[in-house]
C-alpha cells in the first residue's frame, strides 16, 4: 500500500498526512486550498518523492481547456504536411498529441498528477473533467480510439480560491485547508531548509515576520516562502538580528506592494501604540 509519511523537504502537520494517506487509500482526487506560499504545489513533489513515484504537473491557466490535458490534434500541422507533401498525412495518430492527463493515464507505472491552481480556469473547466477523473478514461473521436489508465494516477488538485469551484466537482474530491503555519511549525519548515540558521537570527526574523502578517492594514501578507527568501538574504547580507525588528532589511522581499510597506512604517490604530499611548517608533528600512 502507498503510504506518505512526509519527505525530507516538506514539514506536514498529522491531519494533512492522514488526508493524503485516506485519499490515496479511497482512491479520489486531493483538492487542496489554502493562501499562496504555504505550500500546496510543493506537496505534490513531496508525494512523489516519498513514494518514489514520477511526477506529472499541468499547470492551469485562464485560457486552459480541459481538452488540453486530454489531447491535442495538430490539425494546422496536419494541412501543411497534406499541401507540401509531407509523409504519413493519412496517420492521424501521428497528430495527435498527448495532454497532461493522458500521459498520467498511459504510463507505465502509476504517477502522481498534480492540477496546479485550477481555480485560475473557466468555470466549466473542472465540471468538463468529472468523467475523466471518475471512470479514468477518455475518448478520441479522431483516431476512434478510447484512451484508458493503466494505473489510477495519484491525483493532488489545488486553488487559491480565487473562486468558486462547482458542487458536483466537489463531491468528487477529498478537501483539505492547509491553514497557514504556526511559529513552531514555520521553525521546523525552515531548519528543514536551512538546517543550519542561527537560532537568534531566526528569532528576531520570526518575531518580524509573525507581527507583519498580524498587522491589519497589510493587504498582501508575506508567505512562508517569502520568509525563506528573506532568511537567506538576512544570511547572505550578514545582517545584525538585534536590527532587524527596527530596521526591516530588504523589506521589498516580504512585502510586495507600496501601500502594505507604508502600512509596516506607520501606525494606524490606537490598538497599535504602547501603553503611554505614544505611538511606537516607525520601521526605518534598509534595501
Amino acid at each position: 500500500m502507498n503510504e506518505f509519511k512526509g519527505s525530507s523537504k516538506y514539514v506536514v502537520s498529522e491531519d494533512l498526512l492522514r488526508i493524503v494517506n485516506i485519499s490515496i487509500a479511497l482512491q479520489k482526487p486531493l483538492l487542496i486550498k489554502g493562501e499562496p506560499g504555504t505550500g500546496k504545489t510543493m506537496l505534490a513533489d513531496a508525494i512523489a518523492e516519498a513514494l518514489g513515484k514520477r511526477l506529472i504537473i499541468w499547470n492551469v491557466k485562464s485560457t486552459t481547456k480541459a481538452q488540453d490535458g486530454l489531447y491535442v490534434y495538430d490539425t494546422v500541422q496536419r494541412l501543411y504536411d497534406s499541401q507540401f507533401g509531407g509523409e504519413g498525412v493519412d496517420d492521424i495518430k501521428k497528430y495527435v498529441k498527448l495532454g497532461k492527463l493522458g500521459e498520467a493515464f498511459t504510463a507505465d507505472d502509476q504517477v502522481i498528477l498534480l492540477i496546479d491552481e485550477i481555480d485560475k480556469a473557466d468555470l466549466e473547466f473542472p465540471n468538463d473533467l468529472l468523467w475523466e477523473l471518475d471512470q479514468m478514461e477518455f475518448y478520441i473521436p479522431e483516431t476512434k480510439e478510447t484512451i484508458k489508465a493503466k494505473h489510477r494516477p495519484i491525483v493532488i488538485i489545488t486553488s487559491n480560491a480565487e473562486k468558486e469551484l462547482p458542487d458536483a466537482f466537489l463531491r468528487r474530491c477529498i478537501f483539505h485547508y492547509i491553514a497557514f503555519p504556526s511559529q513552531d511549525m514555520m521553525a521546523d519548515i525552515v531548519h528543514a531548509h536551512y538546517n543550519n540558521i542561527e537560532d537568534h537570527l531566526l528569532e528576531m526574523a520570526m518575531k518580524a515576520f509573525y507581527q507583519i502578517r498580524d498587522l491589519p492594514t497589510v493587504a498582501k501578507k508575506p508567505s512562508t516562502s517569502e520568509l525563506l527568501d528573506w532568511l537567506q538574504a538576512l544570511r547572505l547580507g550578514g545582517v545584525d538580528p538585534d536590527k532587524i525588528e527596527n530596521e526591516l532589511p530588504y523589506a521589498g522581499i516580504l512585502l510586495k506592494k507600496n501601500e502594505d510597506l507604508t502600512a509596516v512604517k506607520t501606525p494606524k490604530t490606537a490598538s497599535e501604540t504602547d501603553t503611554a499611548g505614544k505611538a511606537p517608533r516607525p520601521v526605518r528600512q534598509v534595501s
